[in-house]
């Protein structure tokens, strides 16, 4: 099998309406029905929402109190206007980021989360933010188990990273498949 990479010049929002096209005809080639993006806004999940057509979308937000104690970064009217247009929304704990971090936080170290995530990091924090919110969509039993799908990521805000994965639960980590890189950060810095 043969399949293009895009590499983008380097991460960031800019390259959210690229890497949307990118998963998007890689979901078409692959016949993939279901796509998990990161989206703590709403903004990047608005994009893929106007470009997707009979797709099941996941859109996984920053968990409750990650820039703000007790604040949700997507507005309530936005999840609200998500949903009333099909998207799951699912606001919780990242998943190398919850007791492991607050361990870090509050005694220093570095908890295996937290390495994870960060060897993770060598590919670009796009490819890691896209295998996290896979692992939570599988976890909350919002996408189907045993089967690809899309999850789109970024470095930051918006998205510049796509990857055809079969996610796994979290208590199965090591059994997760990137598949695939469709789209991703040449510089990762």
């Amino acid at each position: 099998m043969n399949a293009n990479i895009c590499y983008w010049d380097k991460a960031g929002k800019e390259n959210t309406d690229s890497t949307i096209d990118a998963a998007l005809k890689r979901a078409r080639e692959l016949k993939i029905t279901h796509i998990v993006v990161a989206s703590c806004t709403g903004a990047t999940t608005m994009k893929l929402l106007q470009k997707a057509d009979n797709l099941s979308i996941v859109s996984v937000s920053h968990q409750a109190g990650f820039r703000e104690p007790g604040v949700c970064e997507m507005p309530s009217e936005v999840e609200e206007d998500l949903e009333k247009k099909g998207v799951k929304v699912y606001t919780g704990t990242h998943f190398f980021g919850g007791l492991g971090r607050a361990v870090r936080m509050k005694f220093g170290g570095l908890e295996v989360d937290e390495l994870a995530a960060n060897t993770l990091r060598i590919f670009g924090q796009g490819v890691k933010v896209a295998i996290e919110v896979a692992i939570m969509a599988i976890d909350a039993g919002l996408i189907p188990y045993d089967q690809e799908i899309i999850a789109i990521g970024g470095s930051g805000q918006g998205a510049d990273t796509a990857i055809v994965c079969l996610p796994k639960h979290g208590k199965d980590f090591f059994s997760f498949e990137v598949r695939e890189i469709i789209c991703k950060p040449r510089l990762i810095k």
